[in-house]
């Protein structure tokens, strides 16, 4: 299923925050992707404002909060419409959680294909043939 990276630079330091990022970008998952948040991984990581560049300029200059956030997904499992909304919605709650973005801050449905992905040892294409009768 789904694992998801997020990586962020924000100068608004509160405690809490990567749990934060974690449960809402799993709860959209969920959400807009129907993907399901107990197969569901996601990694967070922070980095230095000041080392995050957008136009030349860091975010620290700029007074912004920036992220990119990689989802991958099985290949065919989402439509565009459900994606579209995905990102829509992981910005604008981004946006709530770290404060004002920088429009270059980036969401990435990644659509692998289902038999070079997969979990526990298996593929997701093995996984869809074994629940098929």
């Amino acid at each position: 299923m789904p694992m998801i990276q997020i990586k962020y630079a924000t100068a608004a330091a509160a405690a809490g925050l990567d749990a934060a990022l974690a449960a809402r970008a799993s709860h959209l998952a969920q959400q807009r992707l129907g993907k399901d948040p107990a197969l569901t991984a996601v990694l967070v990581e922070r980095a230095d404002p000041a080392h995050w560049f957008c136009a030349g300029r860091s975010l620290a200059e700029a007074g912004l909060s920036g992220f990119w956030l990689d989802i991958r997904v099985t290949e065919g499992t989402n439509t565009k419409d459900e994606k579209a909304a995905f990102i829509a919605e992981t910005f604008a709650a981004f946006g709530d959680i770290l404060g004002p973005l920088h429009a270059e801050s980036y969401v990435h449905v990644v659509e692998a294909r289902g038999d070079a992905y997969g979990y526990a040892g298996l593929t997701q294409e093995r996984r869809y043939i074994a629940a098929r009768p």
